[in-house]
């Protein structure tokens, strides 16, 4: 009995739950309050006007580091650059000193070939060897200097004697003495010449 009274008041004090109100017709139903958002904190924005110059600095370094790679990267490729230059340049200088340094060897070999000989062996070895070197020098890009009968020029030869009138014209290359050469635009070595005086 005890236990059937218990109940029955743990019953009546269990809450009842709310029946939900009836609209009446024609509204709409209303929709719960939206959450007003917090205020911004003062502190938090003043933080931020703090964090602006650093970013500012911080921008201005990054560009700073910008330009001075830039300039590093031209100065490195002007460097290349000029190193390679210099060192073409180099290997045609170097090109240039061989071959002025063997042009007395033609000279003797042109001379060898032009005495006569009763060994004829022997004139023919210095004939394919004058002829091959002939030959590099052509592939090289050298060219002799021979201009008899035209006016003298002081930039390609050196007047070592003087003709006379009836030589030829005056101020004109009367007689080429020793050849000169010139690799391209560079003489590696004047012509000595008989020139004729004006």
């Amino acid at each position: 009995m005890k236990r059937k009274y218990r109940k029955d008041k743990e019953k009546e004090q269990e809450p009842q739950a709310e029946a939900p109100q009836e609209q009446p017709e024609g509204e709409a139903p209303q929709e719960p309050a939206a959450e007003e958002q917090p205020a911004q904190d003062p502190q938090e924005t003043d933080g931020i006007t703090d964090l602006k110059p650093l970013l500012e600095a911080s921008r201005q370094k990054a560009e700073e580091y910008l330009n001075l790679a830039q300039r590093v990267q031209a100065d490195f490729d002007n460097f290349r650059k000029r190193n390679q230059s210099v060192r073409a340049d180099a290997y045609e200088e170097g090109g240039r000193d061989v071959i002025a340094s063997l042009l007395p060897v033609i000279d003797n070999l042109e001379r060898a070939v032009g005495i006569e000989t009763t060994d004829d062996k022997l004139h023919t070895g210095v004939e394919m060897v004058l002829k091959q070197l002939n030959d590099l020098m052509e592939k090289r890009g050298v060219t002799v200097i021979d201009r008899q009968g035209e006016p003298f020029d002081p930039n390609l030869e050196n007047a070592v004697m003087q003709g006379t009138p009836e030589d030829g014209e005056k101020g004109t290359v009367c007689q080429v003495l020793q050849k000169g050469y010139k690799m391209g635009n560079y003489v590696l070595r004047t012509a000595m010449v008989k020139v004729v005086p004006e």
